[in-house]
């Protein structure tokens, strides 16, 4: 009995070792789900320091979710999403990478939503053969190694921060009608980095020049010592390429010290917080590029402010357009490919071809970046009160 016992299990082993995990390094892709379900990985930033960009992303992205599970899924199949809190870590999204794809058996990764964390999950979605999008991620070296060529598993649905940065600048320049411009960069993040860059190239060589640049670090709260610095010089606009939460309390305790220039700003001023931080009478003269805006009057854009606000009850946000957008996204893409595999799926992202979504219809290029248009948002006692599209150049 025991002999016949062990025998049985032996051979059980031998069987559970044969039709076990294989995806390893080098096969063709996740295969994303059972018979009824397709597995789709979210990775976002859902606590932590920039918490607001991955929470506000995804509440965007699951009610798209909802109602293509509702309308009967793709194909006959329902999206099963695996969600995962990367908690604003880099290398915790790069875990939460592995595990999704290696364990669960993703068939596509959206997210994370900020840059340096999304360039963390690549190796793993070149690994593993499944296709990474971010909504956010706007780094112009996301999609690209370091030796400059396209990563194949990488893509994102919007626009670079060189794109960005040069709106900016020519925004200045045309619009605001400045000539002389200070920046003050976090120079702990590529993003902030990215932005600076672009917009004093672009700024200087349209004829404008740049009075003072100083820098900060991320987690960083005074300002004011850096701030007087800069007062000291002349400028017509405060370029501060960064993030919510450290931009929020610059504009509030510049506008403290005097400062009444035109303050400057990317995508990453896009958080209810950054009006918390600085005060409502603060947020006065603020101008930031960003991916949609609720002033929009596109009827894609009117009909999904009106479905946002009879499901949560509050207006969305850039980032909860964004999300939206990344799911319908990945929807249309898994619906177009050839097979249920990560690469099937990579190669139809890859041919996408005039998707028409909330922040803006696109084409994905050759270097796996939409081209798309950039929205400049004015902002007046805290509120957004006008919005300028720019189309891509």
């Amino acid at each position: 009995m025991k002999k016949n016992l062990l025998a049985f299990l032996i051979a059980l082993l031998l069987v559970a070792g044969c039709t076990g995990n294989n995806s390893g390094g080098g096969g063709g892709g996740n295969s994303g789900g059972g018979e009824d379900k397709i597995k789709v990985g979210i990775n976002f930033e859902l606590s932590g320091e920039v918490a607001t960009y991955g929470s506000d992303t995804e509440t965007g992205l699951m009610m798209a979710i909802d109602k293509v599970n509702a309308a009967g899924g793709v194909n006959g199949k329902q999206i099963e999403i695996v969600r995962y809190d990367n908690k604003s870590e880099p290398s915790e999204a790069t875990i939460l990478a592995t595990r999704m794809m290696e364990q669960d058996k993703v068939i596509a990764a959206l997210g994370p939503a900020t840059s340096g964390a999304f360039k963390a999950t690549i190796p793993e979605a070149d690994k593993y053969k499944v296709p990474v999008v971010s909504a956010s991620a706007t780094n112009d070296a996301v999609t690209v190694d370091s030796s400059g060529n396209v990563t194949e598993y990488a893509f994102r649905i919007c626009f670079t921060d060189s794109f960005q940065g040069v709106t900016m600048a020519n925004f200045a320049l045309n619009n605001l009608e400045a000539s002389t411009a200070a920046i003050f960069k976090d120079s702990s993040n590529d993003y902030a980095m990215g932005l600076a860059q672009s917009f004093r190239s672009t700024f200087e060589a349209k004829g404008g020049s740049i009075s003072a640049e100083e820098a900060y670090v991320s987690g960083e709260t005074d300002f004011r010592a850096v701030l007087t610095k800069i007062q000291d010089s002349a400028f017509d606009v405060l370029f501060v390429p960064g993030y919510y939460q450290e931009a929020g309390l610059i504009i509030g305790q510049a506008r403290e010290l005097g400062i009444n220039a035109a303050i400057l700003g990317a995508d990453g001023f896009d958080s209810p917080t950054l009006v918390e931080l600085a005060g409502e009478e603060a947020v006065s003269d603020v101008y930031f590029s960003n991916h949609y805006s609720a002033l929009d009057n596109d009827p894609t854009v009117a009909s999904f402010i009106s479905d946002y606000e009879a499901a949560k009850g509050s207006k969305p946000n850039a980032f909860n357009a964004l999300g939206y957008d990344l799911a319908n996204f990945i929807v249309d893409c898994i619906s177009r490919a050839s097979e249920l595999t990560g690469e099937a799926v990579k190669d139809a992202i890859a041919a996408t071809q005039s998707f028409v979504g909330v922040t803006g219809s696109f084409s994905m290029g050759a270097d796996h970046n939409p081209v798309k248009a950039v929205v400049v948002i004015e902002m007046q006692n805290g509120q957004q009160v006008s919005a300028t599209r720019v189309a891509a150049e």
